[in-house]
């Protein structure tokens, strides 16, 4: 019932209100933790590197934790982030594959050609193979490399897969998006497979596993098998809470009083999600780990509205460069902190565990020049200030171009046109289209009949290719300033400027029909051989190979072959 009488409400009844205040929040659930007194005398000292536990999860959004005021319980969650250090000035990127990009390489998207979209199952093209990842320089640093979870780094070919990119050992899916039981995934009708991995291998066997407690049990046997006295680092992530919205059922009981259906799932599988890592905290506990490790928990991006997510008071969602869409739940849980307890606004980007657990694993960064992450350890275990001053949130030339941005408007250095965004000390700019711009509550979600949110939309944006907003003082980004502060709006584009010169091509080939699982006996996997062409230029077209002549016909008669067995599979599935 009350979900419906919003439907009378406008934006600026709910702004009148309240609803988009910071005030929202109780207080109870972001203020810091009084810190016991004996934690200031007995810090504890790194004797040797410690053991790293990095947890992402999928499209949570930012809402969708206890501790920022939700209605879905994760006791867990709260209870590692009251203990350690919460990050409320923590940024990601909008969508999947880049953020998992430039967590593994601590590098902008714009740095290693994926600066646009995400990694499809069927493109030829993966994690640029020159970049050093993150393991692999963990694994310089004498430690044991494992992933568990979700890799979405391309894997058209060996070489792309997670154990040629740094991890000993991996259990988990190569594509995006796959069913939580029976690990299927569907890249458009009649391209279907199976996608579960163990190391190089298909897991078939681990058919029917609700896939967030079956990652969990992995990192358990992963530390039950290793010894505390060696550095370990474990990157799990989980697939939770990515559609399709899949949890057991006794999970969706304790939501049974949620009108939406779809808010019930989701909050089913978050609860689900923070249980597990309950079990991984313990098992580190357990197999004595824990006085000697750092867990980080993260999200990937914003939370999709539409199936279930909440990124309140935030404006936007996944997908867009609002902050719903870029502002992630972040925090970090370790005996090893020395001002533990405590919140942090200090800006912080995915890009910055790169350098910042290298750091912590005694680890060499002089050999990988040109990261776009800092070091922000000090930030966060000591409070001192961060060292990073601005976010270049991306560069996108190839998505579609707003229709009224010019270079006229971006002051003859910046055509408003493109779609990028940039944050600045306490300003953040965007251009050309950000995404959809709408503050959603909660409880309104999937299903809301009314269409108040579409009124900043309509009112505001319809002639727009600039915003200017002052995140500190307004965060939930009501107040446009671009008119008011050109001088402001000038300096940020001149950084964009200064970013794009140093963006390399993007690279986002063509799909192509050998990556049919139909291929590859029923699965998702490694398809291209290497006679093939493995270089790809931005806007799909393969590098010609020295035998032009050969390769171009051979490739031609295969692709027709395939197209046409495509086109009569697809046929009789239908």
């Amino acid at each position: 019932m009350a979900v419906y009488a919003l439907t009378g409400f406008s934006l600026v009844s709910l702004l009148s209100f309240g609803y988009l205040s910071w005030d929202w929040v109780k207080p109870s659930l972001v203020a810091d933790v009084p810190m016991d007194p004996m934690e200031k005398t007995l810090p504890p000292a790194f004797t040797r590197p410690p053991h790293i536990i990095f947890i992402l999860t999928d499209d949570q959004g930012y809402h969708d934790v206890g501790y920022h005021g939700s209605d879905i319980h994760t006791p867990t969650l709260d209870r590692l982030a009251a203990e350690g250090v919460k990050l409320e000035n923590y940024y990601i990127q909008p969508i999947c594959t880049p953020s998992r990009s430039q967590l593994i390489t601590g590098r902008y998207q714009i740095h290693t050609g994926l600066q646009h979209s995400i990694i499809r199952p069927r493109q030829p093209n993966c994690l640029p193979l020159d970049q050093v990842t993150l393991p692999q320089k963990l694994q310089e640093a004498g430690y044991s490399t494992h992933m568990v979870g979700k890799w979405h780094l391309g894997f058209y070919k060996k070489e792309c897969l997670p154990t040629r990119r740094g991890f000993d050992t991996f259990l988990g899916s190569l594509t995006g998006n796959v069913d939580y039981y029976t690990y299927d995934n569907c890249d458009g009708p009649g391209v279907c497979g199976y996608d579960l991995h163990e190391g190089e291998d298909v897991a078939w066997d681990q058919s029917g596993k609700y896939s967030t407690f079956l990652y969990a049990q992995r990192v358990s046997k992963i530390l039950a098998s290793h010894s505390p006295k060696e550095p370990i680092f474990i990157y799990v992530a989980f697939q939770a809470v990515h559609t399709p919205l899949q949890s057991p059922k006794e999970y969706i009981y304790r939501y049974r009083s949620m009108g939406n259906v779809a808010r019930r799932k989701y909050a089913a599988m978050v609860t689900c999600m923070d249980e597990a890592v309950k079990n991984i905290t313990w098992a580190l506990k357990k197999y004595g780990y824990y006085d000697n490790s750092v867990i980080v928990f993260s999200t990937d991006n914003g939370g999709q509205t539409f199936s279930g997510g909440s990124n309140w008071p935030l404006r936007g969602r996944k997908g867009t460069y609002w902050e719903g869409g870029v502002r992630g739940i972040g925090f970090v849980h370790s005996p090893l902190i020395k001002r533990k307890r405590r919140t942090s606004w200090a800006l912080v980007h995915i890009t910055d565990w790169y350098p910042t657990l290298v750091s912590l694993a005694r680890g060499n960064l002089s050999n990988v020049p040109g990261l776009d992450g800092y070091n922000v350890w000090p930030a966060i275990s000591e409070g001192k200030e961060s060292p990073r001053t601005e976010i270049l949130h991306n560069i996108d030339p190839l998505y579609n171009h707003a229709k009224y941005g010019s270079l006229e408007d971006g002051f003859g250095i910046w055509n408003t046109a493109v779609q990028a965004s940039i944050r600045v000390g306490e300003w953040k700019l965007l251009t050309g289209d950000p995404g959809y711009s709408d503050w959603i509550p909660p409880q309104t979600l999937t299903n809301f009949p009314g269409s108040w949110w579409n009124l900043e939309r309509l009112t505001n944006g319809l002639r727009k290719s600039v915003w200017l907003f002052n995140i500190t003082a307004d965060p939930y980004e009501r107040y446009d300033l671009s008119d008011q502060r050109p001088d402001v709006v000038r300096a940020l584009l001149m950084r964009l400027v200064h970013y794009n010169r140093t963006a390399i091509p993007v690279r986002y080939p063509a799909e192509n029909p050998r990556a049919h699982p139909d291929f590859n006996g029923g699965a998702w996997g490694p398809w291209a051989s290497e006679d093939d062409v493995d270089e790809w230029e931005g806007g799909g077209e393969p590098l010609k190979s020295r035998n032009k002549k050969k390769k171009k016909c051979k490739i031609c008669k295969l692709r027709s072959f395939f197209r046409k067995l495509n086109t009569r599979l697809m046929s009789n599935r239908i």
